[in-house]
């Protein structure tokens, strides 16, 4: 047998040997008979071209080539043991590297509790997190430059796939001293004479459309005397008086005493949370994490 013609089976079986310094045991842990594994040994002997044991009728000893060779045997064993078990995780989605972007308002969601557990069960994963509007989130994922995204209202996309996690109600937002702030629920053709507080349609057109389409069923074109692009920002405006705004319902938890939140009575029209990715390049990595958020944002009240 040629050195070339040595395999890890050989090695294996050195190995069992060498360590048992017996060959009926070592033939009993590897599952064959001792004929064969004896003849193996003699190969790899041949293919080493040395002695690599002693054998006589009452022992079995190892030489110094065969020393040697057992300790470069076990590492080389080890090695690539290690190398299948880390190839296996990155094929199971736990090692790798993973970019997110995510918009603002998604994070007043369940999404920072999931990016704790992907975090906590995949602690290998390196996941590097980004904020975008979502116009600039679909770019990122067109382009590569994100892997995943968490978009508002981002709707059909040619090249991306989306889809729903979460559908949201809109709700009102008015300053604590306006003289709709003690309602419980208010119809949309009540805000008709109001100011409004938005954010730019340049952040996001087919969430800016859905609000234009609330704004319609209530039969008026809303009069938008200030943009800004942070709900924080709007909120903030909101409650000095400067305008009324229309928001996605979990825009609620980061309202202040300042402002009031109202729902909107026979509205259909919601706004919704998105999971966008390019569907026809997905790797395990990227699989494993949209399977959690899918788990995580089931779990989650309507």
């Amino acid at each position: 047998m040629d050195i070339a013609d040595i395999e890890l089976r050989h090695l294996r079986y050195f190995v069992a040997v060498a360590e048992e310094l017996h060959f009926g045991r070592a033939a009993q842990r590897l599952h064959i008979a001792q004929p064969p594994l004896s003849q193996q040994i003699r190969k790899l002997e041949e293919a080493v071209g040395h002695p690599l044991l002693l054998r006589t009728s009452r022992n079995v000893r190892l030489t110094a080539a065969g020393e040697e060779l057992l300790k470069r045997a076990q590492q080389t064993l080890r090695k690539v043991a290690e190398d299948i078990h880390n190839t296996r995780r990155i094929g199971r989605g736990e090692v790798g590297t993973l970019t997110v972007g995510f918009i603002a308002s998604a994070m007043l969601t369940v999404l920072p509790k999931m990016l704790s557990e992907y975090r906590n069960r995949f602690p290998e994963v390196e996941l590097r997190l980004r904020e975008f509007y979502t116009s600039a989130l679909l770019r990122a994922l067109r382009d590569g430059t994100a892997d995943l995204g968490f978009t508002r209202d981002a709707g059909e996309e040619e090249t991306l796939q989306t889809e729903i996690l979460l559908p949201e109600p809109y709700i009102a937002v008015v300053s604590a001293r306006h003289p709709l702030a003690s309602r419980m629920s208010i119809r949309m053709d009540e805000l008709r004479s109001e100011p409004f507080v938005l954010f730019s349609p340049e952040v996001g057109h087919n969430a800016w459309d859905k609000v234009m389409r609330l704004c319609q069923q209530g039969g008026f074109r809303p009069k938008i005397v200030q943009e800004a692009p942070h709900w924080l920002t709007i909120l903030r405006l909101v409650g000095t008086g400067l305008g009324v705004t229309i928001a996605p319902a979990c825009v609620e938890r980061i309202a202040d005493q300042e402002v009031r939140c109202i729902k909107l009575r026979n509205s259909k029209v919601f706004s919704h949370l998105e999971l966008a990715y390019r569907a026809e390049t997905l790797t395990e990595l990227e699989e494993t994490f949209l399977s959690l958020a899918r788990k995580t944002f089931r779990r989650q009240p309507a």
